[in-house]
């Protein structure tokens, strides 16, 4: 299709040619009897007549590639052709989707994070550290639909980098009391987990509590899961309740070494649920206090199967200028033939205050995993130790972050270790 700004040129070549024929195809005879003024006048009316002609021209043009304006409310509502890259195209091109009425636009946020690590245990060297390259992904597709999604790229010990899917969900949100989400999500056992994803710069430390981490760097819960996530508020007055469901497909122990996301085939046809009570009291503004419980059922290779119990208790209070965070996780496995039954004891506390731009910080956490435990094995031990630091935000998008680290294992060795952290958004 032609567009406005070739109509335009293709007017004003058509006015002249015009002119040109009408010159050079005057009889002689014409020329002499006819004034040099009347020419000229008739020239200009038959020229000034076919320039309105053309205008009329461009105008439809531009009505057809913009939409008519009596149109305009209708178009709105309409569907848009919408590329898979993302931006609009043609509609000739066989790769198009059709975007439904009332498409948002996809938001995109960065976050990233670069670390230097001073000291460490052991004979490894002081080094720099890429943090991981987190993509967070929204888009509004209509009144109560949504999606949430989370790209990450991160770095492993081997310097290479991957990329993960942490989070994609669709939800659907009709009313405070209910909201559902189907996809990839960060569990609700416990506080952290469902409070702060793949974003270091929200954070008040540099790292996740031990209890917490995720599965790729040594975590022992599972963080993620595949399923369905349902939460909203419960009708209750001043005490603010709120209840939390999940079913997922739980984690995977069938192989040493295999992904235990299950994101696409479930080792087993049993479900993992996971349940949660809030309370969030509105005469204690900042102030939440929960409970959870996971039920899943393991089943690793060449031995019973694992009943699976995690239970999370946390009291936090959160405001722009105090932070108390309090957790304790237990997680009982017990084989079917009831042998080695063994509960893991996890708990952190971590607390900040906000001076200006600074918050210095202090946390205290606890680990201990049994020797005999069918699912974690004898690697990790005890671990406890004090973690203390300050965030300093040097910039609405930027902060900066000192830490020192004495942790002391069973299974790991003493650990005294000196990080600094630039953490930002874009």
């Amino acid at each position: 299709m032609m567009t406005i700004k070739q109509s335009r040129r293709f007017s004003y070549a058509v006015a002249c040619s015009i002119a040109l024929v009408m010159l050079a195809g005057q009889p002689t005879s014409a020329q002499q009897t006819r004034t040099p003024a009347a020419d000229d006048r008739a020239l200009v009316e038959q020229l000034l007549k076919r320039v309105e002609e053309l205008e009329q021209q461009v105008k439809a043009l531009q009505q057809s590639e913009r939409g008519a304006p009596a149109d305009a409310s209708r178009s709105a509502e309409s569907a848009t052709t919408v590329g898979l890259s993302g931006s609009t195209q043609g509609s000739g091109d066989m790769r198009d989707v059709i975007a439904p009425a009332g498409l948002g636009a996809l938001q995109i946020r960065g976050f990233s994070d670069l670390d230097f690590h001073a000291a460490q245990a052991g004979d490894q060297p002081n080094t720099f550290s890429l943090g991981q390259l987190d993509l967070f992904l929204s888009s509004r597709l209509g009144t109560d639909f949504s999606t949430v999604g989370e790209v990450v790229f991160e770095a492993g010990e081997n310097n290479a980098i991957g990329i993960d899917v942490e989070r994609i969900l669709l939800q659907y949100s009709p009313s405070d009391m209910f909201n559902v989400a189907a996809g990839r999500y960060h569990t609700g056992i416990g506080y952290y987990n469902a409070a702060y994803h793949h974003g270091n710069w929200f954070q008040t430390a540099i790292g996740r509590p031990f209890i917490f981490r995720f599965e790729d760097d040594g975590g022992i819960l599972p963080v993620h899961g595949v399923g369905l996530t349902a939460q909203g508020r419960i009708p209750s007055g001043g005490a603010g309740l709120r209840y939390l469901a999940e079913i997922s497909n739980g984690r995977g122990t069938r192989l040493p070494g295999d992904e235990p996301v299950q994101n696409v085939v479930d080792e087993n046809g049993g479900k993992a649920v996971n349940l949660a009570l809030l309370a969030r009291p509105a005469s204690l503004p900042g102030l939440q206090a929960g409970f959870s419980v996971y039920r899943d059922r393991l089943r690793p290779a060449q031995a019973p199967s694992i009943a699976e119990t995690i239970m999370a208790a946390h009291v936090v209070y959160q405001s722009p200028v105090f932070e108390q965070l309090n957790e304790a996780i237990f997680i009982r496995h017990a084989p079917a033939d009831a042998s080695r039954v063994t509960t893991t004891t996890s708990a952190y506390s971590q607390i900040s205050r906000q001076f200006g731009r600074y918050r210095p910080y202090f946390r205290y956490e606890y680990l201990d995993v049994p020797a005999m435990d069918g699912v974690f094995g004898d690697d990790i031990g005890r671990l406890y130790g004090p973690s203390v630091g300050v965030k300093y935000d040097a910039a609405a998008p930027v902060a900066l972050k000192l830490q020192y680290d004495r942790l002391t294992g069973r299974a790991r060795s003493r650990t005294n270790g000196l990080t600094a952290q630039l953490a930002f958004t874009f």
